[in-house]
């Protein structure tokens, strides 16, 4: 497995729209952290853009679990980038 860094932006006034979804979003996001997918991922101060880095085997498959996240779905999150990450330490 390799690991992947996410970069992706928010929605306009995406702290009152991401709110009807938002338990959801945190339940999935605990799985993946529970079965090692997940590593870390959250919201920048203002929450204009979204971190994370994800343990997977392709970067496809880092982008079909961000496809399938409620935030992405009912687009909360407009744009989403996932590059290769090297841990120097």
């Amino acid at each position: 497995m390799a690991r992947f860094v996410l970069w992706g932006t928010y929605c306009n006034d995406a702290l009152e729209k991401r709110t009807p979804f938002r338990d959801e979003h945190l339940s999935r996001l605990s799985e993946l952290k529970q079965s090692g997918r997940l590593i870390t991922l959250g919201p920048t101060e203002g929450s204009t853009h979204v971190f994370g880095i994800f343990e997977a085997d392709s970067r496809e498959d880092v982008q079909a679990l961000v496809e399938a996240d409620i935030y992405w779905t009912q687009k909360i999150w407009t744009q989403i980038e996932v590059y290769p990450w090297i841990q120097a330490f």
